[in-house]
């Protein structure tokens, strides 16, 4: 199924949501993105896995699920036009999996509505078993028989201390820290929705995230 993005219907429900961002791409670390600039090669092949450790949406509970968005960008990030193919953990009950696609596909307004914003084609929506193990990124992130990524911090200095970018593009919780790191290992395997890439030693990053809106 393909989904030409349009301007979505906000309905009168909000959402808190928080966790971690956890981004994967093809570029060379750190992600150009995270500081307002093009890709390299001026396009990029990326995954973005939302865990949210607490929160709510149109009232339900969505703690301690994963959504992913696996997307081909063409050029910077913010100017939008990603063909993105949205992930679910299956973990999620149906109210659950409703409730994440209203938030994160922009229905429900707010900071999630200009994310969505960003999307120009959503080719599917599926639900996936999602293994999610990192943390500072470091660990692992498996979305069954589609992605599969493992993970190793950058670090700065002799004593083991992760590298970190503060106050990017994308931060979205003021102060904290943007863990840099790397891939080992990266692969996406979606022949049937054109989207199949191997990245190793590429670029991983990961921060705390949070986002808001009650209208």
């Amino acid at each position: 199924m393909t989904t030409t993005m349009t301007t979505p219907t906000t309905t009168k429900a909000g959402y808190r949501l928080e966790g971690t961002m956890l981004e994967i791409c093809s570029c060379s670390a750190p992600c150009p993105c995270f500081l307002g600039e093009d890709p390299d090669g001026n396009e990029c092949h990326g995954v973005i896995a939302f865990k949210l450790e607490k929160g709510q949406a149109r009232g339900v509970d969505v703690s301690g699920l994963t959504l992913m968005n696996v997307a081909y960008i063409p050029g910077n990030a913010l100017a939008g036009g990603w063909r993105s193919v949205i992930l679910i953990d299956s973990a999620a009950d149906d109210a659950q999996y409703e409730a994440l696609l209203d938030a994160f596909g922009g229905k429900l307004g707010g900071p999630l509505a200009d994310l969505a914003g960003l999307v120009g084609e959503i080719v599917a929506v599926e639900r996936v078993p999602i293994v999610h193990e990192a943390q500072q990124v470091e660990g692992r992130l498996i979305a069954q028989g589609r992605v599969e990524a493992e993970l190793a911090p950058i670090q700065s200095s002799p004593d083991g201390t992760t590298a970190t970018m503060h106050d990017s593009a994308f931060t979205t919780v003021k102060g904290a820290p943007a863990y840099l790191g790397k891939s080992r290992r990266y692969r996406v395997s979606m022949p049937q929705h054109g989207m199949s890439w191997t990245h190793d030693g590429q670029n991983a990053i990961q921060t705390a995230w949070k986002m808001e809106f009650e209208p």
